[in-house]
């Protein structure tokens, strides 16, 4: 479990494909002494499982394997060595709930159709996947990237975000712009609201 505040921005060291697997290696900011293996780590959003980690040149880093679903399904597919990530370690008992509950469960691929900056600010206009949509709200929690958004307003299948400037400078969201996928995860309350409406 996670909370969408992102802790860290990493960046893909190498991609060596597997069979049908890809690892990735990954450079961070933790301590890789205090990454524990088969710990979790959200990775733009996605929950992977360390494999390896260790430090090289002083820097320090950490591997996890993609499976064929993850790769279809999330952006994951579409990283290559330079790409900088979103970072968060799994959520501890007694920590501080400052985002919303996140699975690192992604949903789907949605895309930015439209930035606008403003007053050090990022407008951005976003299409999510059409099956998806039905679970966005206006002044609802979505993740994006590994990040918990607060979403402004809903026409359709497509929604907003106001980004404030310290969220652009500690997340890649700084970079992000026109045509960029990223990874969707949909509030947890919202799924399960809509499943019992459709049981009743």
């Amino acid at each position: 479990m996670f909370t969408g505040l992102v802790s860290d921005v990493g960046e893909i060291l190498s991609v060596e494909p597997r069979g049908e697997l890809r690892r990735l290696r990954i450079a961070c900011a933790y301590d890789h002494e205090t990454i524990a293996l088969g710990a979790s780590i959200s990775c733009s959003g996605v929950c992977m499982t360390v494999v390896d980690m260790g430090n090289d040149g002083g820097r320090n880093w950490y591997e996890v394997d993609a499976a064929a679903e993850t790769l279809a399904k999330t952006s994951v597919g579409l990283w290559t060595v330079g790409r900088r990530i979103n970072l968060e370690r799994s959520l501890r008992i007694g920590d501080e709930l400052g985002g919303h509950i996140v699975t690192g469960h992604v949903d789907g691929v949605a895309r930015i159709l439209e930035r606008r900056d403003f007053d050090g600010m990022a407008h951005f206009e976003i299409e999510a996947p059409h099956d998806l949509a039905k679970f966005i709200a206006a002044k609802g929690s979505v993740a994006l990237d590994g990040t918990s958004l607060t979403v402004n307003e809903v026409s359709g299948d497509k929604f907003t975000i106001l980004l404030i400037p310290h969220t652009l400078t500690v997340t890649t969201w700084g970079e992000r712009g026109q045509g960029d996928p990223l990874n969707l995860e949909v509030d947890l309350m919202a799924r399960y609201a809509a499943r019992l409406a459709e049981a009743q």
